[in-house]
């Protein structure tokens, strides 16, 4: 059975609901959402199942408890931590802009050479290759080329990936200890240009990010940002010496 054909906890269940509202904007930020009494009277359930969904809630940046005072949603952030690992889908919708996920291919394959380098196999394995656009509103936003061993989440085998984007139910279905990133400036491939709605040789930002657990790498993905649609932020403290 496919992971997404199966029933939802209640817990998941209203943290996807809740979610959705956040992200379709019917929750506005700085809206207050139900009181825990609330939520436990309109699920019929206990209130620690739905603290449980809040606290993934706040987890993920789309809600903030206030004392004394509920919860409510929070103000987008437009700009990306560079350590941390964000949905494209909250990116987008953070600039107020509708978003989008087109499925270009989702195959199979023994990986090769170029493949056991981004994942850093040292043994013959499966690998699936994904790639994507990412849109906000009418433009594209990000082109998603991404490797997910198969060793380590067999399940994927089973995702519709047209349904839900590889980034987002990785996220949700697998857990992960590390992460790397690299970050490189580059001119858009003739591939990319196109995909993107550039001029061939127009400025991209390439993020290059790998994680794994601790038995081994489970995904690689090069995300490609047009220039001016992508701003990274590293927060940091004085070392104590100049520099």
């Amino acid at each position: 059975m496919a992971e997404e054909s199966r029933p939802l906890a209640l817990h998941a269940r209203i943290e996807r609901e809740v979610e959705d509202r956040i992200l379709s904007g019917e929750w506005p930020p700085g809206t207050r959402i139900p009181f825990e009494h609330e939520l436990t009277a309109h699920y019929g359930c206990s209130r620690m199942t739905v603290n449980k969904a809040l606290s993934q809630l706040v987890k993920k940046g789309l809600i903030e408890r206030r004392r004394k005072s509920g919860s409510y949603v929070r103000q987008p952030e437009v700009l990306s931590a560079v350590m941390e690992i964000h949905q494209l889908e909250r990116e987008v919708r953070a600039l107020g802009l509708a978003y989008a996920f087109r499925l270009i291919e989702a195959t199979e394959r023994s990986a090769g050479e170029t493949d056991r380098k981004r994942l850093l196999l040292s043994a013959p394995a499966a690998v699936m290759h994904i790639r994507g656009i990412h849109s906000a509103g009418s433009r594209p936003f990000c082109l998603e080329d991404r490797l997910i061993s198969l060793e380590e989440v067999p399940q994927a085998r089973e995702a519709d990936f047209s349904k839900y984007p590889p980034g987002s139910w990785l996220l949700e279905q697998v857990p992960w200890s590390a992460a790397e990133h690299r970050i490189n400036a580059v001119g858009a491939g003739r591939a990319e240009a196109e995909l993107l709605d550039l001029r061939e040789g127009a400025p991209c930002l390439v993020i290059a990010r790998r994680t794994w657990n601790a038995s081994g790498s489970i995904t690689q993905v090069n995300l490609t940002y047009p220039g001016d649609m992508h701003t990274l932020v590293a927060e940091f403290s004085p070392s104590g010496r100049a520099g």
